[in-house]
């Protein structure tokens, strides 16, 4: 276990995570992204793939150090793929000042084959 965070911060990371956690299964409260790669796959596949976003829960402190929820990555027919979310300012044109605040924040989830990494 790190070092104690301040408790702001704990607070901060808890609420990333549950907005994070929520964006991800629902889809709702961003946009949803896949790379060309995903893109050119069968459409059974790709939405598959997002259907594997929304249920994963495999988090480790190797994938998911800050405890935001905001990446993963497993396996579909044979191919490793990863997903991330990114957060930006409400027009998407710079990171967001605060992802702990939904109204501040556009959450952008991609998913792309890790060969395109």
């Amino acid at each position: 276990m790190g070092p104690a965070q301040p408790e702001s911060v704990a607070v901060n990371t808890a609420r990333i995570r549950e907005l994070n956690d929520a964006f991800r299964r629902t889809l709702r409260g961003g946009r949803a992204m896949m790379t060309s790669g995903v893109d050119e796959l069968p459409d059974c596949v790709k939405a598959e793939a997002f259907i594997q976003v929304a249920h994963f829960s495999d988090f480790t402190l190797d994938n998911d150090p800050h405890g935001e929820h905001d990446f993963g990555s497993f396996t579909l027919v044979g191919r490793q793929f990863f997903w991330k979310i990114d957060y930006y300012d409400s027009q998407c044109e710079f990171g967001s000042e605060d992802p702990a605040d939904p109204d501040k924040t556009t959450r952008v989830l991609t998913v792309m084959l890790a060969a395109e990494y």
